[in-house]
């Protein structure tokens, strides 16, 4: 397994593919689209629809890791959930992008942003938000909210998005998520959710003449990579693991 499964419970990672104009939807056009990628990935077995305009083709969901990818209306996304390494997800990503401008029609003009997304999720069976703002810390800004009597977080999930260029349409973004309720806060009684932590590199507009989607994409991974290992796995990933581990 990639170092990544070793951080959370579950980790995934994801492409995105977000479109200008609708894509086509004709019923030949779409299950051409997932025959052919059936083809490379045989286990990828179970296909159905979202209120009959989205469409989707996974593995079985009872197993330790799943593929899956699914065409909407303006976007075509691309899923991997706990993958052996970041190179087989790529492996994944690259078919469906060497597939949509001829069998989609997606055409490099036709992007309004492409984006690549590493999720972590870790299991907590407490208030999530207190357990953030106590290993992640509020700032000296907001400390002092914190500690007023008898208070106690009842949302805390920083998110920042930062420029990665002077166009600014090269960006990334981290971002929390928590779901612990004031329900289950005010009774004191917490169920197994999930602690997630999200983190995006994203390419907005149409693409260089010089440039296409599999090379934007090898771009973006390549790149969040880098500020995973630089600003996310000590600062954030591991610490909310410790946290969990040592309750």
């Amino acid at each position: 397994m990639h170092a990544y499964a070793n951080l959370a419970d579950d980790f995934y990672a994801n492409l995105n593919l977000h479109t200008e104009m609708p894509l086509p939807s004709g019923r030949e056009t779409i299950l051409g689209f997932f025959e052919r990628i059936q083809k490379a990935f045989p286990t990828m077995r179970n296909f159905h629809s979202r209120e009959g305009k989205d469409y989707i083709l996974e593995e079985d969901k009872d197993q330790d890791h799943q593929r899956w990818i699914a065409v909407e209306n303006k976007r075509i996304s691309s899923g991997f959930i706990n993958p052996d390494s970041l190179e087989q997800a790529a492996g994944q990503h690259e078919l469906m992008l060497q597939l949509a401008p001829y069998m989609l029609s997606v055409s490099p003009l036709d992007c309004e942003a492409l984006d690549y997304m590493l999720g972590f999720d870790f299991a907590y069976r407490g208030n999530h938000d207190a357990l953030l703002a106590e290993v992640l810390g509020p700032g000296p800004a907001l400390e002092n909210l914190l500690a007023i009597p008898g208070s106690q977080p009842l949302s805390y999930e920083p998110n920042i998005t930062i420029a990665l260029d002077e166009s600014c349409r090269r960006q990334a973004r981290l971002s929390v998520e928590t779901r612990t309720s004031a329900y289950q806060v005010r009774k004191g009684e917490f169920g197994e959710d999930h602690i997630s932590v999200y983190f995006t590199v994203r390419q907005y507009g149409s693409l260089d003449p010089s440039s296409n989607y599999e090379l934007t994409f090898k771009q973006l991974k390549n790149v969040s990579e880098e500020l995973m290992e630089r600003c996310v796995i000590e600062q954030i990933l591991k610490p909310i693991q410790q946290a969990i581990d040592a309750r």
